[in-house]
């Protein structure tokens, strides 16, 4: 049975109305952004004109309830062009973030990645905006330090900033970003100590610090993050031993330390840990024996000891892992016989060179 009229009609009232147009603040927010860096190429603005920014320009998303801008997404792999045939001086959009942003009050996400010649500051008022989630701007030349109150950002779950210029020191309020899931600092030229209070950041699966200038101990609070997947501290100055804690996280799946200062032994805790698949803790100063602690539920797809200071045999009970894909103890100090069977009979003997006395398996047979 069809509807009757009425009906109809209220539903047709009721039907929620398309927002096209933002505030007008927002608007000139938007604008002023847009005025703040040039894109002579790529025609990523070429739809930033006029009133209709919630439903016409590239990049922006709206709170359909009121019109605000909520979203900025404005992301360099996602443009469909031919780069490469460009002239490289004129390939990216250049300038800077404009301050102008601070002024969309409902900003929630902020992604400006990949674009590789923004330059400048990142500005520290954007500490301001209240429900700021995302905030992503990486592979620029962006270049100061992080907002020293970055901490005020309490819904912020994302925060990556890797493959800048970014400097200076991680801010000490950085650890009160409870709500912080992705961490990423990667190959900037950040200085100073990890926070001594890193471990309060308990919603963070992901923490990426890996060639910047870092030095100072791990924090010993790390290793109390429960929902922490992945770590990797490569390639800085960090020192001091590696924290007993860090073998006894639930679901760390991936740690690198490698290419750092460490010395002291590895904590049985950690070969022993049930969810870790990679290890690399090459090229650091570490010393003692391999702990002999692998078990059944051990799966290692790269497990990475190659260049330290470690002594005595190679662990026996390797041959217990489920599985061990790439294993490099090279360039210690080890010595005896190299284990019979799995997974050793798959490695090739680059795995063991320049040891002090190993012999067996992949390298010449043992004398008597």
């Amino acid at each position: 049975m069809a509807l009757p009229f009425i009906v109809l009609l209220v539903l047709f009232a009721a039907a929620p109305e398309v927002v096209r147009c933002c505030t007008p603040s927002d608007l000139q927010a938007l604008l002023a952004f847009k005025a703040g860096l040039k894109d002579p190429n790529f025609g990523v603005f070429s739809t930033w004109k006029g009133s209709e920014c919630c439903s016409k320009w590239y990049g922006v998303s709206c709170d359909m309830s009121d019109g605000r801008v909520a979203g900025i997404n404005l992301h360099g792999e996602a443009v469909d062009l031919d780069s490469s045939m460009l002239p490289r001086r004129v390939r990216f959009i250049t300038g800077s973030i404009s301050p102008a942003i601070c002024r969309l009050d409902r900003l929630s996400t902020f992604i400006l990645a990949y674009w590789r010649n923004i330059s400048g500051p990142i500005p520290p008022c954007i500490t301001s905006l209240p429900m700021l989630r995302i905030f992503d701007v990486v592979g620029n030349q962006l270049s100061g330090p992080i907002p020293g109150d970055i901490g005020r950002l309490s819904r912020l779950t994302v925060f990556s900033v890797a493959d800048n210029q970014i400097s200076d020191q991680i801010p000490r309020s950085l650890t009160n970003l409870a709500s912080l899931m992705h961490l990423d600092l990667s190959n900037n030229r950040i200085t100073g100590d990890i926070p001594v209070t890193f471990g309060k950041l308990g919603m963070l699966s992901r923490a990426l610090l890996a060639r910047n200038q870092l030095t100072g101990a791990i924090p010993p609070s790390i290793g109390y993050m429960e929902r922490l997947a992945d770590l990797d501290l490569s390639v800085n100055r960090v020192s001091g031993t590696i924290p007993n804690t860090l073998g006894k996280m639930r679901v760390l799946s991936s740690v690198y330390l490698d290419c750092n200062a460490l010395s002291g032994a590895i904590p049985p805790t950690l070969l022993s840990s049930h969810g870790l698949n990679i290890l690399n803790l090459s090229r650091n100063a570490l010393e003692g024996t391999i702990p002999d602690v692998f078990i059944a539920q051990s799966y290692y797809t790269a497990l990475d000891l190659s260049y330290n200071r470690l002594t005595g045999p190679v662990p026996k009970t390797l041959k217990l892992a489920s599985y061990v894909g790439h294993l490099d103890l090279s360039n210690n100090n080890l010595c005896g016989q190299i284990p019979a069977g799995e997974p050793f009979d798959h490695l090739q003997s680059s795995s063991f060179a320049n040891n002090h006395c190993l012999c067996g398996g992949p390298l010449p047979k043992c004398q008597p």
